[in-house]
């Protein structure tokens, strides 16, 4: 008998019948002797459908009356799905984040977990329930609900496997797995058997819509194995472990992220110390950098360009416009028409010529690139948005339709 944590995200129990189907995966894993906790986002659209009721009263509600109204999503999930399985005839009991043990920080919308204390989990499957918690929420030291922010239900049920040393955290979606490149929207992108914890880690970050990338490297942290796979069939899915790596592959898939602006400081003075007080205002106010490019002195300036997304561009505008005029700078300007694509395979490390062949084919298909970005099993590049969707398609044509070299 093992400890299996699942998690099922919105498409998987978006209607009854499918409410349905995910308790038949559910209780056919506890009826092979399994202890099982079931961890739910809501369903559907129901977030999107929240925000927009929320618009509705009040255009800047608080983020902690956004956080009290989020979480009935995942509490409307957890109990349908827990009385599907009562009606199947097993015993279970759904519990809310603060009562499976999740304890997090005071920073409502995208609040950090401190701890779990899963005694209540242990309790229930003591007494032989199957347990439904609502994934994506927690509680702070004010007794106030918290969410973890978009796809915190993946950190949710990585955070309880690793709480309670779980043999087995399956994460289930609307897809069959990991894949090469978006299979809706690359034709022939392949399913990967399997794939390590930075490169998953990487495609997460980077745009892949399959796993949160906080879930993964919790996951890497604490040697959880990780199963990524569809509720929709019975098909295997992609393991997620480390140093998973398949015999001759380069790279293991092509991601395009579109949250993306560009910022740039032009004609910044030439002397030291500027570039650290301007990233220094912005991480202050917690804003993400991602892609950084300075241009080589010229005149004794220089410009700055760096990625941010979307939600953070206007707010570093807004920090850096007032600060152009005292560094000697002569203006900021952004642009959120950009996409990031990016290459991710610990392959790359050995095989040099990847950055080539990459930019190779983004040549032969006319897209220019604005910045570069790279590591040891990364290169990204900074395009036009309406270039993203086809950049990812000839990449992955220039690495996967090709026999694979030994």
């Amino acid at each position: 008998m093992g400890l299996i944590v699942q998690k099922f995200g919105g498409s998987s129990v978006a209607d009854a019948k499918r409410v349905f189907h995910v308790a038949d995966i559910v209780t056919k894993t506890y009826a092979k002797g399994n202890n099982v906790v079931a961890v739910v986002s809501a369903q559907g659209d129901t977030t999107d459908d929240l925000i927009a009721k929320a618009m509705e009263i009040n255009g800047s509600p608080s983020k902690r009356e956004m956080d009290m109204l989020l979480t009935t999503g995942e509490q409307a999930s957890a109990a349908l799905l827990a009385m599907a399985i009562e009606k199947l005839g097993y015993p279970v009991v759904s519990l809310l984040g603060w009562q499976a043990g999740f304890v997090t920080n005071s920073v409502y919308g995208s609040a950090r977990i401190k701890r779990v204390d899963p005694e209540r989990i242990r309790k229930e499957i003591d007494k032989k329930n199957i347990v439904v918690v609502t994934g994506f929420q927690g509680i702070n030291r004010y007794d106030d609900m918290t969410t973890l922010g978009r796809g915190g239900s993946d950190t949710s049920a990585v955070a309880i496997a690793a709480a309670m040393h779980a043999d087995l955290c399956q994460i289930y979606t609307d897809v069959e797995g990991v894949f090469t490149a978006d299979p809706r929207k690359v034709k022939n992108a392949r399913k990967l058997d399997a794939i390590s914890y930075d490169e998953m880690l990487e495609l997460a970050s980077l745009g892949a819509q399959v796993l949160n990338n906080r879930s993964v490297e919790m996951a890497k942290k604490y040697g959880i194995e990780l199963e990524v796979l569809s509720s929709m069939n019975d098909r295997p899915g992609t393991i997620v472990k480390e140093a998973a790596k398949m015999e001759g592959m380069l790279i293991s898939g092509v991601a395009k992220d579109e949250d993306v602006a560009r910022v740039s400081i032009i004609g910044v003075p030439d002397r030291p110390g500027l570039a650290f007080k301007i990233f220094s205002k912005l991480a202050s106010k917690n804003i993400n950098i991602d892609i950084i490019l300075q241009s080589v002195g010229r005149n004794g300036t220089k410009d700055i360009s760096f990625t941010v997304s979307h939600e953070n561009s206007k707010e570093t505008i807004a920090i850096l416009a007032p600060y152009i005029e005292q560094i000697g700078a002569d203006k900021v300007v952004y642009d959120e028409d950009v996409a990031k694509v990016s290459i991710v395979g610990a392959g790359m490390e050995s095989h040099p010529g990847i950055a080539a062949e990459m930019f190779g084919a983004l040549y032969e298909a006319n897209i220019n690139i604005h910045m570069i970005s790279t590591s040891e099993i990364k290169i990204s590049v900074l395009i036009d948005c309406k270039d993203a969707d086809q950049a990812v398609s000839v990449i992955h044509e220039k690495f996967f339709d090709k026999p694979v070299k030994a």
